[in-house]
């Protein structure tokens, strides 16, 4: 009889702390009842989300966002109880027969802590969305970072973030939306505020305080409602001025009748009164040159405001808009970047910015021809190289944005086609320009047999100067799993990472362009110089790739330059205490046979007037005669298309 009325005591405790919603919860019944296991990162003592314990017998329990799990299973208390723990992109040692786990003794109000060791570069934070985003601190009464930890907005399970920074606050939107009451949700956007961490929101260390735009019953309501049927589907949100001045939110929308075909698509407008979207311009499914916009970054060219567009599928910065009111709302005044004709393509000499209305223009194909032309010439020239193979890398989905850290565009994607899963290998890369050129990326988060699809930054986050930035995804088994393989609370819904830019592993080598001067003199520089020195029309190509003098480390030597007036040398020596290096490359090849592709001699090549080049090039050239001696060993340049943008600068690092 004891023990009957000691279980209804812990459910009827179970169920009135579940259902409650404050920042800190204190209740001596649940902590005395349930055993506190809580499982943090070895390198900095963080709880870990989405960490997996599974008992002998399969029972599966998994951990909140601070990496808690509250444990209490009638037959189990009282005992020594063996987990197997696992997790995406973490590992927890072997054993002596190779199983990965601990026994804990497992006591009502006992508690125990787990150190598992981090593979991944990026680091998991939290669940930004769904139900139970801390529901096991709140049992075993820990402190809650946020107002509503348990269920916010009614809302299980969420798509695909999109944001935009409008009226001093922070603007999240998502797509399907499912709900506790019923398997169908809703179709046409959800919504929610936050406030900025530098206006007294969260630090996004430790979470976002969402305040959902919710419908009589609670639920997060539509923010797009049309009165046709089809799925409603919203990106790249942005603000313009209309022509009173006043500062609008508009997005591309898609009205759906599948999952992959449109019946219309156009911009909408966000309603100030309504806090709802409504159509301002529209037409068919091929309204827009790209069928998706992506994450739209503010930028100038010369004086002028532009938008430009992180188009996915494959990710690449291929659009943009004047900023103007006039330009924004005429899709014919849109422009993409293509070579419209074949003649210098392969080389990249061929592209151009060209408007809409000029490139369909063209009678010779009509305008969904040129739509299908335009996606596969993107999916010939988008492609990263895996800086530990080589192989290619399609970027699925993501964003771009400026990074001041870096001095650097930066790009975080998803991988269509990864090892691991289809869609939930995520790569960090680095550009020149928001165009690119994109050469090496690194893999740094992972989702075994799982998806983690249009991951996006939020460049607003950016912490110490940009060193810190942060990123989030859609965490789903569709696409690259299946349902019975499922993470409960954590499917179909949104997971934020933390990316430490410093790390050494993200220290990419970058194009080393070849420049002919105005003298005749032919100089080696970066991205940066050529902005410096103006010489953006002087860029014959891209000669190789390097480590660029402020990412230095272990393995690496430094190569110098000298000019005499009429060329430039490169040395691996110094003539003076205060000569600064060039870039950074390697000695000989690395063991790693796998690299001997990617990495390649940098030899020196003179003519008969005495003139010195520096090239990869291993066969002979006419009229010049190389030195068998490598000067060192760099990265090839794995295409020989070079898509930039010079003039483009960012505004600023936010929205």
């Amino acid at each position: 009889m004891k023990t009957h009325v000691f279980l209804l005591t812990v459910l009827i405790c179970y169920y009135s702390f579940t259902l409650a919603q404050s920042v800190s919860v204190e209740n001596p019944s649940l902590e005395q009842a349930f055993f506190r296991i809580q499982v943090v990162d070895e390198e900095t003592g963080r709880g870990v989300p989405l960490v997996k314990l599974e008992t002998t017998n399969l029972l599966s329990y998994i951990t909140d966002s601070q990496g808690i799990v509250a444990l209490y299973e009638p037959g189990l208390m009282d005992q020594r109880v063996y987990f197997h723990i696992s997790s995406h992109g973490y590992e927890y040692p072997k054993d002596g027969f190779g199983y990965r786990g601990k026994a804990f003794a497992v006591q009502p109000g006992g508690s125990e802590t787990v150190q598992i060791k981090r593979l991944n570069i990026a680091e998991r934070l939290y669940r930004v969305t769904g139900q139970g985003i801390y529901r096991d601190s709140v049992i075993v009464g820990e402190s809650i970072p946020l107002k509503k930890p348990v269920i916010n907005g009614l809302v299980m399970g969420q798509d695909s973030v999109q944001t935009c920074i409008y009226q001093g606050r922070l603007y999240w939107f998502w797509g399907d939306t499912g709900r506790p009451s019923y398997p169908l949700g809703q179709f046409a956007m959800s919504g929610a505020r936050s406030l900025l961490p530098q206006q007294g929101g969260l630090d996004p260390a430790v979470g976002v305080d969402l305040q959902y735009f919710t419908d009589k019953d609670g639920f997060s309501r539509k923010m797009f409602p049309l009165s046709e049927t089809g799925m409603v589907w919203m990106e790249g949100p942005f603000t313009v001025k209309d022509p009173s001045g006043r500062i609008r939110m508009v997005a591309k929308y898609s009205r759906m009748k599948s999952l992959g075909e449109a019946v219309e698509s156009g911009l909408g407008i966000f309603n100030d009164q309504t806090e709802t979207f409504e159509r301002l311009v529209h037409g068919g499914p091929d309204f827009f040159p790209y069928h998706g916009t992506g994450h739209p970054v503010s930028v100038l060219v010369g004086n002028v405001p532009y938008t430009y567009f992180a188009t996915a599928f494959p990710l690449s910065v291929r659009m943009r808009i004047r900023t103007v009111w006039e330009d924004v709302t005429n899709v014919e005044n849109y422009e993409v970047y293509t070579a419209p004709d074949t003649a210098g393509r392969q080389s990249g000499s061929g592209y151009r910015w060209i408007s809409v209305k000029d490139l369909i223009g063209n009678k010779n194909r009509s305008r969904r021809d040129w739509i299908k032309a335009l996606r596969k010439e993107k999916e010939q020239d988008a492609m990263l190289y895996d800086i530990d193979s080589g192989e290619t890398v399609f970027p699925h989905g993501g964003s771009v944005y400026w990074n001041h850290y870096r001095n650097k565009w930066i790009m975080i994607t998803v991988q269509q086609g990864g090892t691991s899963s289809y869609l939930g290998e995520v790569w960090y890369a680095e550009a020149d320009t928001p165009l690119g050129p994109w050469r090496y990326a690194r893999q740094v988060a992972t989702h075994e047999t799982y998806s983690f699809y249009n991951p996006k930054q939020h460049p607003y986050f950016d912490q110490e100067d940009g060193r810190w930035i942060y990123f989030e995804g859609t965490y789903s088994h569709t696409f690259s799993g299946t349902k019975q393989e499922a993470t409960p609370r954590y499917d179909y819904n949104q997971i934020m990472y933390r990316l430490d830019l410093k790390d050494r592993r993200l220290s990419l080598p970058a194009p080393v362009y070849e420049v002919s001067m105005p003298d005749g003199q032919t100089e080696y520089m970066f991205g940066s110089d050529i902005r410096r020195k103006k010489a953006m029309s002087m860029v014959k190509g891209i000669a190789f790739c390097a480590v660029g003098p402020d990412r230095m480390y272990d393995d690496l030597i430094p190569i110098y330059p000298y000019t005499n007036g009429k060329e430039t040398r490169l040395e691996k020596t110094r003539s003076t205490p205060s000569d600064r290096p060039l870039f950074y490359g390697l000695s000989s090849l690395p063991a790693e046979e796998k690299q001997h592709s990617i990495v390649v001699g940098l030899y020196e090549w003179t003519n008969k007037s005495g003139m010195r080049r520096y090239s990869t090039q291993t066969e002979t050239s006419r009229g010049w005669k190389k030195n068998p001696v490598a000067v060192c060993y760099v990265w090839k340049n794995p295409s020989q298309i070079v898509l930039v943008d010079w003039d483009a600068v960012a505004i600023c690092s936010g929205d």
